[in-house]
Parts: C-alpha cells; structure tokens; sequence
C-alpha cells in the first residue's frame, strides 16, 4: 500500500484549509514509527526486554559505548531515562555499572554474560521485524526514505 501524502495551504479567498492530521508528515512518521515499535515490543517481552533495553545491550556490545550520556545520544533518549533503563537492566543482572577509581562521578556500563546471551537470542527476533518492514520497499526506496528521513532529521536537536 502506497501512501500519498498532500501538502495543504490555505486558500486565497482568506478561507483556511483543514489541517489533515492523516496526511501530515509528522502524523505518517509518528504512526511507523509505533507500528515498528510495537512489533519488535512484543517480540522482546519473550527475552524480558524493552526496545530501549535492547538498544542499550546493542550500544554497549556492538559500539562499544561505556558511558551513559554516550549510550543515551546513541539511543535517542534523555539521561534520565537512560537511568531508570540501566537501573532495570542492572536489576536484571543483564548489564554491570562501575564508578570511575579515579573520578566516582563517572560510570562505566558492561554487559553481563546473561546480557550477552540475551542479545544473542533475541538478534534473530529483531532482524526479522526489520526485514518485515523492509520487505515493503524496494532497495532504491528504502535509500530514499533514510536519505528523506536524514533531511529531516539534519539541524534538529533531540
């Protein structure tokens, strides 16, 4: 299914067009978005994850990222739910937190063996919602929709 999406402007006899809530870009991303969400959601409940949980595991094995402000710009959330994320992660013997030797303010963020088995297991789960979703495009329209989506994203702050 094609979605076509029309751009509105008022008109000129001073008459203002409706809104059209469905045909807005930000209500056609925002809604993917949830769809592709709420799939792989569901998936991961069977591993006790989050997609949040999940992209935490992938930003500190496959990035290698250590640091929770770093792991937060990955992830394209705030620090604060950065926290609550490891705190549950680390409560869940998936992940390990040590304070810096020298400077107790910082945290250093490492996977458990549990937390890599669980990443193992549920990879297979992820790449499948993804491919699903890929499926629906062609390999020339998914380039153009990351490189429209990069468009909109550039000059933008989180």
């Amino acid at each position: 299914m094609r979605v076509s999406i029309r751009i509105r402007q008022d008109h000129m006899d001073g008459i203002r067009a409706k809104f059209g809530l469905h045909d807005s870009l930000g209500f056609q991303i925002t809604r993917t978005a949830r769809l592709v969400e709420r799939r792989v959601e569901g998936g991961l409940k069977a591993y006790g994850l989050t997609r949040v949980g999940w992209c935490i595991l992938l930003a500190v094995e496959e990035e290698g990222l250590k640091n929770p402000s770093e792991i937060a710009q990955f992830v394209g959330i705030d620090r604060t739910a950065t926290s609550r994320a490891l705190r549950q992660l680390e409560d869940e013997g998936l992940i390990a937190r040590e304070m810096g030797r020298e400077d107790r303010r910082t945290t250093t963020v490492s996977l458990t063996e549990e937390g890599q088995l669980r990443l193992v297991e549920a990879r297979p789960l992820c790449v499948e919602n993804m491919d699903h979703f890929n499926a629906k495009l062609s390999i020339a329209e998914a380039l153009e929709l990351k490189r429209l989506l990069s468009i909109l994203n550039s000059g933008e702050t989180d």
